[in-house]
This record gives C-alpha cells, structure tokens and sequence, in this order.
C-alpha cells in the first residue's frame, strides 16, 4: 500500500511538474532540448544527489565509513546504469503502446549527440579514476575537478544552441493549460514558478515513500550494502521521476522526453562520480565493475544508434531493457 501510494504521489507530481515545465520553457522561448536536457534533468535529479551524499557524511559521523561508501558509491553509479539502460528501455516501450515496436522516434538529434557525447567523456574519466591508486590525492582531486567543469561546459554548450533550435521550429511548446488556471491562478510567471515547486515537492516526497517501503521490503533479500544502493537507490529515487519522460513521449514529445533521460545522464555521469572521487575510496570492487562495464556498453549503443544515420524506432531499445537484465542477472 505504501509503495502503490508513492507511485500515485509521484504521477501526480510528474503531470504538474511537466506541464509546468512546458509553460516555463514557451515564456522563456528556449528550445526543448534546453527544457528537457537542461531544466528537466537537473529538477528531477536533484532530490537522489542527496542520496549519496547523505550516506557518505552520515556514515562518517557514525563511525561506519565503510557501509557509507558503499551506499554513496552504488548510488552514485546506479543511476547512471539505470538511465542508460531501464531508462530508455521503459520511454521506448509505451512509445511502442502507441506508435508499434517499428515505430518511429523523432527527438531532435544534435541535442542527443551532445548528451551522448558529453557522458561518454564524463563517464569514461570517472571510470578511469577507480584505477588510480588511493595515495595519487592530487590526480584523484583533478579529475574530481574537470568533471565538474565538463559538466558546466555541457551546460553552456546546450544553452548556446538553443537560439538556432528555436529557429528551426524545435522550440518548447505547452501542450495543455497550465493546471493552476483552474483556480483562477491564470497563466502567469509565479503560477508557473508555483506549480512548478509543487510538482517537485510531490515527486521527492513520493520518491521518499518509495524509499521506505522498498526499505522495509530489502531486508528479506540478504544483499550487500553496495549491490543493494545499485539496484534498489536509482529505482527508488530517479526511475519514478522519469515518468516525465513516458508522459512526453506518449504525447509525442520525443525531444523532451529523450532530454530528460540523457540530460539527467550527463548531470548524474559527472558530478555524482565527482563527489565519489572527493569522498570515497572509489576503488574497482566486482560489482562496481560490471556496473561501469553495463553502462558504457549501453551508452556507446546510444551513441552508435544516434550516429548511424537510421530512423530511431522502439524496438532499438529492446537492448538496453537486455543489458539491464544481465546486469541484475550478474550482481545478484
């Protein structure tokens, strides 16, 4: 009951944060990469950032340094695998609902490239970084450091194209009024900024109820602490709130919903490892290493589907959803 109670907190909170979202991105006139890669994935991934960091500074408190790596570690790279694997899995299936398995998907594909490109770079340093030996602190600070900067720099290289998107009609256009008209709130700003906050507010504390009933539901599983933050975090945390992902694609959104899949990638392929890099020892245990391995395998699938100049169609995507599998199949 508490976990069905979650998930409908957590749909409605997805319904008016990306209406409003949709309203934020016309009055400004930016294009809806910028919405979705940008906006979209950074609100929504907000909320499990503080999962790992959380788990780090508490376990450090309490004197259990280790449990709380493992917790902030797994979170850390969990996300990033559930993204670019059950992710684009789920969005592609109920496109196929709607539009057949061979249907056709149309998200804007330089904004897609960009992502794509970005996180493999991202990701790859961050990987990298757990075979550098724990007493190269400087090396290991660096890298910290220009993953942080990578992801400003994808920031601004996003904001930058947006001017010629909106200029070829891939502008962000909202697809119903905005929800708080009803109450005679109109269409303003701080309606806007208002519904906004409240479509946040209930997709955290839906995730937050989701958390806790998946608590109580893990110690019947006798997993570790580092394969358990892997699988059981990111579904908790940032799968409910790619809702907002399945929603703009069943509307035929695509570049929306592809942007706040592969935006939120970049978001949680830098900083999140960057944190991991400061704070842990960010060593390359078994699990951690079929993690990484699972999400670069699926990220350069992306990006070989993106560069090979098909048309994307659902049934593309029923890889990820395979990788996802044998990544269960091979940690549990």
């Amino acid at each position: 009951m508490l976990l069905l109670a979650a998930l409908l907190i957590i749909l409605l909170g997805a319904e008016l944060f990306t209406n409003a979202l949709e309203h934020l991105g016309e009055r400004m006139g930016i294009s809806e990469g910028v919405t979705g890669s940008v906006f979209a994935a950074v609100g929504t991934a907000l909320p499990e950032t503080m999962v790992p960091i959380v788990a780090i500074l508490a376990g450090a408190a309490s004197g259990n340094a280790a449990l709380g790596a493992d917790v902030g570690v797994g979170a850390i790279l969990g996300a990033p695998l559930m993204l670019s694997t059950l992710a684009l899995f789920l969005m592609a299936m109920f496109a196929a609902g709607r539009r057949g398995w061979k249907g056709i998907l149309q998200p804007e594909k330089s904004g897609l490239r960009r992502d794509s490109s970005w996180f493999l770079l991202c990701f790859g340093l961050a990987v990298g970084a757990l075979f550098l030996p724990g007493q190269w602190g400087l090396a290991r600070v660096a890298v910290a450091i220009v993953l942080v900067l990578c992801y400003f720099l994808y920031v601004l290289q996003t904001m930058r194209a947006s001017a010629a998107l909106v200029a070829d009609g891939h502008d962000t256009e909202a697809g119903a009024p905005l929800y708080l008209r009803r109450l005679g709130l109109g269409e303003r700003f701080a309606s806007i900024i208002l519904q906004l906050a409240l479509g946040l507010v209930a997709i955290v504390l839906g995730a937050e109820l989701f958390v806790r009933g998946v608590e109580h539901l893990s110690h019947w599983l006798g997993i570790s602490a580092l394969v358990l933050s892997m699988l059981i975090v990111p579904l908790a945390t940032e799968l409910p709130e790619k809702i907002n992902s399945i929603l703009w694609i069943r509307r035929g959104k695509d570049t929306l919903a592809f942007g706040n899949i592969t935006g939120a990638m970049v978001f949680q392929g830098s900083l999140l490892p960057a944190l991991g890099i400061a704070l842990t020892d960010w060593r390359p245990s078994g699990p951690v290493l079929v993690t990484a391995t699972v999400t670069l395998l699926a990220a350069l699938y992306l990006a070989w589907l993106i560069r090979s100049g098909w048309a994307l169609r659902s049934g593309q995507f029923l890889v990820f959803g395979l990788l996802y599998a044998a990544f269960v199949a091979l940690t549990l």
